[in-house]
């Protein structure tokens, strides 16, 4: 028997008309149309506040069921509702055995897979040399069942030589191969855009991965082997669509390697493990994800095949996290996880909260795994097949961002590929202006970042990450043979004879590959230069750099401004003074300024006590400095001449560019020089 409760309920209520929703919209915007709280986004793509049937025909829906092409929906019908997804953890501690402490850890404590990030120098990872460094790290790790990832520090790929200290460890252990459950991700592509250069050409680099993959695949049949990457153009600044025609083209031109070495379409596919970041805005980064399912997707298809699903590992993004009030970066991670658990992401990875300041400690690490499997057993993310279906909103965003990243990808596949662009430049200078239009946004607020460019805490308790001072001193050591041989038969030879790392990478090639770099950014570093030159300035002469509020009228009348101002000063690191506001008289304003000592002044009160009073204000704190730059609050509109006639200097309000003016503040107090 049908349930007809919810039918019955709702009929008692009277059926309303978009026009009357219109009219309510209207009258709470002050008679501007709902069409006043549309935005961009950097493809620009409208987002709507409110999407309905109209915007995606629920009964036209192109994208089928879960498990069905073009696997919008995922690739399987049901996930496991225990994991739903792979909760993946990086371990990079340069110390071998800390490392090994913190995979065990990791592992046992809920999560289900490793990535582990190699750096012989031991900078920025493991610092493993060798199949002997390897066998210390993996002590007690069943690479059978916990799948591990390899990564390399520079380029987040990993390239043939470690990729043969791996294959050399498991013949070392008698490891069953087929079961091994490993992520090699090789990634020349990616590597070349990070580091702006291969150790060989690109033709070379290409040849070499898919004679390893050809060779290596029906061994490690469980295994992936390279690594398709779109955060080379996310972490440089780029958009939605340009993440995604990077990583089509990327895996495009991989899969042509492939299946030109003699590969199947499927089996080519089996190799590629896809990458993409994912930021906190989860509307449009659920769309991304739904979207590069059904782009790739339908590359697939053009191969003469039919459509294949990918493999999908989800990133937190590396550009949002800040060293500034870092506590904050939890809520952008669980964001973030949020939108890759609803997104469809078969692997999902958080950066730790504190990866902007160091190394993390064990409270970032746990934070982080734990971040994830509340998703996935308090907010039962994973019990759901597939939530985000069908919603309008979802759906619409998720054909226009296609749409717009299948434009940019048949842009770089008519300039002859991904390689081709990188080497021309093309595709960075792309990235340059979306990157410069983001941090335009950054630098005025329009994008605010919390605890950053709004909101700063100037006594904030930063949290623990490990101590540079506590970490090894790595040397890095030429050991066992060398070869000459790029065949990466050859390579696994001499790693199982004893030969480190950096003899594998001793050899010398007659042509190398090279472009530009893509240099990743983090949104909120603009704002952090300038707080770390107000903090120099604090520790060396024993107070922070200050602002005086000159308050005009009661609290009621200058405290909204008021409180802009200190919010907008600190944002560079500047304090408030301290005040006994709200005053008489403007003579007791003034003898409070020059209590203060502070060099710039910013008045605050409403636009009446402007017209009447700015110019007098400026004029009695002139008479007790000089030299003050005095700010007002507020937008001047036409009386800007006036009041700079009258003393002003200059103004803060909504939109301006807050970098700039806060820039300039900060070269009147000298700072972030050695005067």
């Amino acid at each position: 028997m049908a349930d007809d409760t919810l039918s019955s309920f709702s009929a008692a209520f009277p059926q309303a008309e978009e026009a009357q929703w219109r009219a309510l919209v209207e009258k709470a915007l002050k008679g501007k149309g709902p069409e006043a709280l549309q935005r961009k986004t950097r493809d620009g793509i409208t987002v709507k506040p409110l999407y309905r049937e109209s915007d995606w025909a629920s009964a036209e829906d192109p994208n089928g069921l879960p498990g069905d092409t073009p696997f919008v929906r995922g690739p399987v019908t049901r996930k496991d509702p225990y994991l739903p997804w792979d909760i993946r953890q990086v371990v990079a501690h340069p110390d071998l055995k800390a490392a090994h402490d913190d995979l065990m850890k990791d592992l046992e404590r809920g999560v289900s897979s490793i990535e582990l990030r190699i750096d012989a120098s031991g900078q920025n990872g493991a610092a493993v040399q060798s199949v002997a460094d390897l066998t210390t790290l993996l002590d007690g790790v069943m690479t059978d069942l916990a799948p591990l990832a390899l990564s390399n520090s520079a380029q987040e790929g990993f390239g043939l030589e470690g990729t043969a200290l791996m294959v050399a460890w498991c013949d070392a252990h008698g490891k069953d191969k087929a079961a091994q459950k490993i992520a090699f991700n090789i990634d020349p592509i990616g590597e070349l855009a990070r580091a702006g250069a291969l150790a060989v050409s690109c033709d070379t680099a290409l040849a070499e991965t898919a004679e390893f993959v050809k060779s290596a695949s029906s061994d490690f049949a469980s295994s992936t082997f390279i690594r398709v990457d779109g955060r080379p153009a996310h972490e440089t600044g780029g958009s939605e669509a340009q993440e995604l025609a990077f990583a089509l083209a990327s895996g495009v031109t991989y899969l042509r390697t492939l299946m030109d070495a003699g590969l199947s379409l499927e089996e080519a596919n089996n190799a590629l493990l896809f990458c993409l970041a994912v930021g906190p805005d989860y509307s449009l980064e659920i769309a991304k994800l739904r979207a590069m399912r059904r782009l790739w997707s339908r590359v697939t298809e053009s191969f003469g095949g039919e459509p294949l699903a990918m493999t999908l590992q989800a990133v937190s993004s590396r550009r949002m996290l800040t060293q500034r009030d870092p506590w904050v970066n939890m809520l952008r991670n669980t964001a973030s996880c949020f939108a890759a658990g609803v997104g469809g992401a078969d692997i999902v990875t958080l950066r730790p909260f504190t990866d902007a300041i160091g190394l993390a400690s064990g409270l970032a690490r746990r934070i982080g795994r734990n971040t994830q499997i509340m998703a996935q057993e308090e907010s039962s993310l994973g019990k759901v097949v597939d939530p985000a279906g069908g919603t309008w909103a979802i759906e619409k965003l998720a054909d226009d961002i296609a749409q717009a990243a299948w434009t940019l990808f048949q842009q770089i596949e008519g300039e002859g590929g991904i390689l081709k662009t990188l080497e021309s430049g093309t595709f960075r200078a792309g990235l340059a202006d979306t990157r410069n239009a983001l941090m335009t946004d950054i630098a005025r607020r329009k994008q605010p970042l919390t605890g950053i460019s709004e909101f700063a805490l100037l006594d904030e308790e930063v949290p623990p990450v490990v101590n540079p001072d506590d970490l090894p001193k790595i040397t890095t050591v030429m050991t066992g043979p060398t070869t000459d041989s790029r065949a990466f038969s050859d390579l696994v030879k001499s790693a199982a004879a004893g030969a480190s790392l950096t003899a594998l990478l001793a050899h010398e090639a007659e042509d190398h590959a090279q472009c530009d770099p893509l240099f990743p950014i983090r949104l909120a570093e603009p704002f952090e230069h300038l707080r770390d030159f107000a903090d120099a300035q604090m520790e060396k002469t024993g107070k922070r750099p200050e602002i005086f509020l000159a308050c005009l009228g009661s609290i009621a009348e200058h405290n909204a401004r008021a409180s802009f101002a200190a919010n907008f000063f600190a944002a560079g690191g500047v304090a408030a003074a301290p005040s006994s506001a709200p005053y008489d008289s403007l003579d007791a304003m003034a003898a409070d300024f020059k209590e203060s000592g502070a060099l710039l002044v910013c008045i605050c009160g409403t636009d009446g006590q402007y017209a009447e009073l700015a110019g007098d204000a400026a004029s009695a704190i002139r008479g007790i400095r000089e030299d003050a730059r005095i700010y007002l609050a507020g937008k001047p509109g036409d009386a800007e001449e006036g009041y700079r006639a009258g003393g002003i200097d200059d103004f803060i309000f909504v939109g301006v560019n807050v970098l700039d003016k806060l820039e300039i503040a900060h070269a009147e107090l000298g700072l972030g020089t050695d005067a």
